[in-house]
């Protein structure tokens, strides 16, 4: 599939590990050289900030989205030119999933899950299937996949639905990835009601 605009949800801290940052650079260096607009959280801290520098230093187009409060607290990215300013996080949430192509996710947290959460139940229920990335830095995912594999032994997740991430150890693979990925079929009362297991 074609790949013009990614939305990139991170943390809006750095981490412990300096291999966050450095792989947070370099996907945003990545998706300039591969002519793929960056849209993200509009933050300039943290891995949000890492990624953007990564784009603007390559010459990238560059979208942030930012809610008001977070404005007011200074920590929109000075260097964003196109910097959408809305009234909440949910707002900007939706705006970040509507406006891309594909998701791609580096390490984070809660908001970063959350993010991640509303993009891979709507691909579940067949309201939008959009092609989605987690970067396992470090191995950084790993304990999120074994908890898919607890949802799935347990009867509250079908395993086709994993079909809907991509789990890439290398931000150089994360284009490639994505440009690969094939739609799955929505979920259907049918297979709620028959317990579904693959």
């Amino acid at each position: 599939m074609e790949i013009k605009r990614v939305s990139v949800f991170c943390g809006a801290r750095l981490g412990n590990s300096n291999q966050f940052k450095e792989d947070a650079y370099h996907l945003g260096e990545i998706l300039a050289k591969e002519e793929v607009e960056l849209i993200y959280g509009g933050g300039g801290l943290g891995l949000m900030g890492a990624t953007a520098d990564g784009a603007l230093d390559a010459g990238g187009d560059v979208t942030g989205i930012i809610p008001t409060v977070l404005v007011d607290k200074e920590m929109a990215h000075p260097r964003v030119k196109n910097m959408k300013v809305v009234d909440t996080m949910s707002i900007r949430k939706d705006m970040l999933i509507d406006e891309a192509d594909a998701i791609i996710v580096l390490p984070g947290g809660a908001g970063t899950m959350e993010e991640f959460f509303q993009v891979f139940v709507s691909g579940q229920i067949g309201f939008q299937q959009k092609p989605i990335a987690l970067v396992n830095t470090d191995g950084y995912y790993d304990s999120l996949f074994e908890l898919f594999e607890t949802f799935i032994e347990n009867d509250f997740l079908e395993r086709r639905f994993l079909d809907l991430i991509m789990k890439v150890d290398s931000v150089d693979d994360v284009i490639d990835q994505l440009k690969s990925y094939r739609p799955v079929e929505g979920r259907t009362r049918e297979d709620i009601e028959s317990g579904h297991r693959d």
